[in-house]
Order: structure tokens, then C-alpha cells, then sequence
């Protein structure tokens, strides 16, 4: 699907959406589409979860970047902890997170509620995009009763394409954050939170475009459609 594609669905989404909250998202989007890619608004974004099933796992915490005309401004990196029925479980030998962390974490509610006002009139990025929003997704139709979409850029689809287009062989584990920032020369970060994986994605995203020539022309529309 191309670019024209993404701006009619958006279009499609703000006039039929009957829940105003989504609908201004959805219009917000609708002019970075025509954007080029270097000066659009964007926002990495990376969660940590219970497990791999939105239909039964958790958000335990939401990491938020800025990419601003081709830079991350730290000073509005942002990251929340959100409260979960029952306790982490075995999930905190993977992202560290305990159960004795989130006594002052956010709800869920206040956390989706937070994920759109701050979301809102910039272009989601993510590695492996699609298990992010189809957990934010899912708790935002249990909370809201509205189904919403997030486009977003997927760094993780982006470099699948350049390696298939250069006919590497895509080995195990070659398409994960780390071994993605690797072929870049971005340093490892050794702690494992949202908001470093959010950071670690956003640098990547900057570093892939820089790699592909001519990138200041690509249209935010066109890289989501690329995204696919």
C-alpha cells in the first residue's frame, strides 16, 4: 500500500471517529504526512510487558522520545510505570521491572490517557512496531470503547528491507535492536528499560536515514507506507 493509502485512511478514521479525543488525533496526523521525514515530529516509543500476548499480558511501562528536525531533545524523554492486577511474575527476569516498583506507578487508564495527549500530532516510531500498538490498542478499546489506529515507523521493517535489497542472509537474531544499532556503530546500552529501548530506537531511526542518501526528501507518508 502506498502513501495515499495511509493520508485516505487517516482521513477516513477522523471523519467517521464519533470519540473527539481520537478524532484530533487522527487530524493531527493527517498534515506530517506530506512532511519531509528530517522535519516532522516524531516520537519513539517502547514498552515493557508482562509477555507477548496483548489479550492476556500487561503494560508495565511506556518509554517516550522526541525526534525534532533530526534530533532527540533528552529534556522531553519521558517514561511511566503503570500499575497491573496480580504481580509481575517471572516477566522481571527480562526487563527488570518488580512488583515493589510500581506502588506509586500510574493506572492503566491514566497511562493511555497520557500515551495520546503526548502522542498526539507526531509520527510513532518503533522496533517491531506492530507488538507495541497492539497492546496500547488493546487498552485503549477496553478503556475508551474505540478502536484506534497508530501509524507508526517500524526501524525494524526499515532495515529488514536494506539488508534483503543488499541480498544479506537475515540470520537469527540479526533484526534486533542491538545487532540493528550494531551495523550502525551506535554503542550498546546496557540497561534494559522503555525508556533506553525508546532512546536506542530513535537513534537508530536517525542513523538509518542517514545511511539511505537523500532521506531529507523522503515524506513521512512514504516511510509509513515502507514501514508495511
Amino acid at each position: 500500500m502506498g502513501p495515499w493509502w495511509v493520508s485516505a485512511k487517516l482521513r477516513w478514521r477522523a471523519l467517521r471517529c464519533q470519540h473527539q479525543l481520537f478524532k484530533d488525533y487522527y487530524q493531527s496526523l493527517v498534515p506530517l504526512l506530506e512532511l519531509p521525514i528530517s522535519r516532522a515530529p516524531l516520537m519513539a516509543m517502547d514498552l515493557e510487558m508482562t509477555g507477548l500476548n496483548p489479550l492476556q499480558d500487561q503494560i508495565l511501562s511506556i518509554g517516550l522520545v522526541p525526534i525534532e528536525n533530526g534530533a532527540i531533545p533528552l529534556t522531553g524523554a519521558q517514561q511511566k510505570l503503570v500499575q497491573i492486577q496480580g504481580s509481575v511474575g517471572q516477566s522481571a527476569t527480562i526487563h527488570g521491572i518488580l512488583d515493589n516498583h510500581l506502588t506509586e506507578a500510574v493506572t492503566i487508564e491514566e497511562a493511555m490517557a497520557w500515551f495520546v495527549a503526548q502522542t498526539r500530532g507526531h509520527v510513532l516510531v518503533a522496533h517491531h512496531s506492530p507488538l507495541d500498538c497492539r497492546f496500547l490498542q488493546q487498552d485503549i478499546l477496553s478503556i475508551y470503547h474505540q478502536a484506534i489506529v497508530l501509524p507508526a515507523i517500524d526501524t525494524l521493517l526499515l532495515e529488514k528491507h536494506r539488508l534483503l535489497r543488499e541480498h544479506s542472509v537475515l540470520k537469527e537474531g540479526s533484526l534486533r535492536l542491538g545487532a540493528c544499532r550494531e551495523r550502525y556503530g551506535l554503542p550498546i546500552y546496557g540497561a534494559h528499560s522503555a525508556l533506553t529501548d525508546a532512546l536506542a530506537c530513535g537513534e537508530l531511526l536517525l542513523a538509518q536515514m542517514a545511511s539511505m542518501g537523500g532521506a531529507d526528501e523522503l515524506k513521512v507518508g512514504e516511510l509509513l507506507a515502507y514501514s508495511r
